[in-house]
């Protein structure tokens, strides 16, 4: 039977913005995933304050900006769980409900490897999923032989392993509530339905960042 491979998007994505979409797409076919499944957060455990937008709006939105692209998906999951919700946990409701041979990528950026170590059972979630990490064409790989006293060669390899290649857009979700705190255009940043939305229902209007 051959293994179907499914890669899940965490964060807040508070907005969406077209680089997400962008990373998730070129991922996709970097590890020929059926399917990408953006799963928003309700809150993260690092960051330990809530988004800006409501957990409703935030999906809304979401929904917005894959619609019609048969790659993407959407998990409500986290939200419905008490925060904070735990990527492992997430995981873990994936393979009990997914189908057989099913292998599951969790998509990180680069720049998140430093936080690894403090990921609730992080050798745990290296185990039981590929924790794949998007690379910025032109930078170095990041540095992830200095994890290996902790949590061993195996798993250290298997971080190398996953690290794909995706494109870099120049977009932070930050950047974009400063631009319509600002009342500033974001075009070419969100999708048209997501700004659309945006505006209908007054959203980041006065926020700082």
């Amino acid at each position: 039977m051959m293994t179907t491979r499914i890669a899940l998007f965490g964060g807040t994505f508070d907005p969406i913005h077209l680089g997400h979409t962008t990373v998730a797409e070129a991922a996709a076919r970097q590890i020929d995933a059926r399917k990408v499944i953006f799963v928003p957060a309700k809150i993260s455990p690092l960051k330990g304050f809530f988004p800006f937008a409501s957990d409703k709006d935030r999906l809304r939105m979401i929904e917005l900006a894959i619609a019609g692209n048969d790659l993407f998906a959407v998990s409500d999951c986290e939200l419905k769980r008490p925060a904070p919700s735990y990527t492992l946990d997430t995981v873990r409701q994936f393979q009990r409900d997914g189908e057989p041979e099913t292998s599951l990528h969790w998509l990180i950026g680069a720049d998140g490897i430093g936080d690894l170590v403090h990921w609730h059972q992080i050798q745990e979630l290296i185990d039981e999923c590929h924790l794949t990490t998007m690379r910025r064409p032109g930078y170095p790989a990041p540095d992830v032989d200095r994890f290996e006293p902790v949590w061993g060669p195996q798993r250290v390899a298997k971080l190398k392993h996953d690290m794909i290649e995706t494109p870099l857009v120049d977009i932070s979700s930050t950047e974009v509530r400063k631009r319509l705190a600002a009342g500033k255009d974001v075009t070419g940043m969100l999708h048209p339905d997501v700004i659309e939305y945006i505006r209908e229902h007054g959203l980041y209007r006065g926020v700082r960042p």
